[in-house]
């Protein structure tokens, strides 16, 4: 199972981006999708995450401007970044948690994918 994400770039500040992870291989299912950020300087942070059946949860630094979505049928998450600051600028991470993979199955568990870089400046 791989997660592939895209979207990161430069942006400036008030702009928008979206992001994208899609996660492929011989998937049953994905409970948890979210995105992690990690700014220079700093410990990496949850953004926001989504569960399967639609629950969300957001840091408070990205309430109201940021909005996670999934696509269960493509195993995708989305993250659509509204108003940005120069202090979002950070390396950002897909991740999936709780996964049921392969013929059998198998429970698979905190996958992350590769870093987009997101730059806001001022």
């Amino acid at each position: 199972v791989q997660l592939q994400a895209s979207g990161g770039g430069l942006v400036q500040a008030g702009g928008s981006l979206r992001l994208s992870c899609a996660a492929s291989g011989n998937i049953f299912s994905i409970n948890v999708m979210g995105w992690y950020r990690r700014a220079p300087g700093k410990q990496r942070e949850l953004v926001a995450s989504i569960t399967s059946g639609g629950s969300t949860n957001y840091a408070d630094s990205v309430k109201g401007r940021f909005t996670i979505s999934r696509d269960n049928a493509k195993n995708t998450v989305y993250l659509q970044m509204n108003s940005l600051k120069p202090d979002d600028t950070a390396v950002y991470y897909c991740n999936a948690d709780q996964l049921r993979v392969g013929v059998f199955r198998t429970r698979e568990y905190d996958l992350w994918g590769q870093g987009t870089l997101v730059t806001v400046s001022s």
